[in-house]
């Protein structure tokens, strides 16, 4: 049987206004940052890669748009968690990848390229997947929530973090080509230094909630972090792609966007966000362990790709 659903208390307080200000303003306007330095990285060539090398995107997508919120779903069962954790769960779930999975994936030698191209394409998608699942999620745990969710209004807010800074950073690096590549460095150097200032104000404001339910959450987070991990990797093996777009799927999985998660849940009730701040203090020690494991091998298979490139024009007839 299901805990009751705990409750944030409604009194409006000063520190409840600050909270807002961070989870609900800043919070988002610095994911928006992050997703216009990712424009800057992007072509529409990028987007094509579904139809030019199919099978490793098509994989990574099923896996994020299926496997994993499916997977949260039955998670939450199976721990029992209370409705609206489980819905904060789902939530967490259906959302894209993150752009930390890309830097990730860089480090762990994986196919950085289909990285990008995962989180793109997902975090376009969100804008559909993301309200989908929340939906059912709430109807399916039946969680007495703060506001009425609808759908309209969880898929503006979706765009409006992801879609339109992503499509603002493209269209900037197709009309100012020469301005950024001179300063594409520092410009994800000063939006990764202020998502994480507005990432550590969060979570501190919300670190009381967080400590006070770590040990309903903790279990299920971490397994569903190590879960959707292992199941990419897995299967993008057992569909006979390499190791390095195989590390690249699995970071992909275990490295959602957890700030899209929590921007999109604060803006419902709080108590969403909780899930995806537990799950966040999992998943870089998770996938930091993966990508230090797969370094080295990824490393290799990369050498001998190299040198087999090398080669062969000097055993060319």
């Amino acid at each position: 049987m299901q805990a009751p659903c705990p409750r944030v208390p409604r009194t409006r307080t000063i520190l409840a206004v600050e909270d807002n200000v961070f989870t609900l303003v800043l919070l988002p306007l610095a994911l928006g940052c992050i997703m216009v330095t990712l424009g800057f990285s992007l072509t529409l060539a990028d987007f094509r890669r579904v139809l030019t090398a199919p099978r490793g995107v098509l994989i990574g997508l099923v896996n994020l748009f299926f496997v994993a919120p499916l997977l949260a779903f039955g998670v939450a069962e199976l721990f029992g968690l209370a409705p609206a954790f489980a819905v904060g769960l789902v939530l967490l779930g259906a959302s894209p990848g993150g752009t930390m999975a890309n830097l990730m994936t860089h480090l762990a030698k994986g196919e950085t390229a289909l990285s990008i191209t995962m989180t793109a394409i997902s975090s376009v998608a969100a804008v559909i997947t993301v309200p989908i699942f929340l939906t059912l999620a709430i109807n399916h745990f039946g969680a007495d929530l703060d506001s009425d969710v609808e759908m309209v209004g969880v898929a503006l807010r979706v765009l409006a973090i992801t879609i339109v800074p992503l499509a603002i950073g493209m269209t900037v690096r197709h009309r100012a080509p020469g301005w950024v590549r001179d300063h594409e460095a520092l410009a994800k150097r000063i939006a990764l230094g202020i998502y994480v200032v507005i990432i550590v104000a969060v979570i501190a404001t919300e670190w009381r909630r967080v400590t006070d339910h770590l040990g309903e959450l903790a279990g299920a987070a971490l397994f569903l972090n190590v879960a959707a991990m292992l199941l990419s990797f897995w299967s993008a093996r057992a569909a006979r792609l390499g190791p390095r777009t195989a590390t690249a799927i699995s970071i992909e999985l275990g490295m959602h966007n957890a700030t899209l998660a929590i921007a999109v849940g604060a803006s419902i009730d709080t108590v969403l966000t909780v899930p995806a701040a537990v799950y966040s203090s999992f998943m870089f020690v998770t996938a930091g362990a993966f990508a230090w494991m797969m370094h080295r091998r990824n490393g290799a298979e990369l050498s001998e790709d190299e040198a087999a490139a090398t080669a062969a024009p000097a055993i060319a007839p």
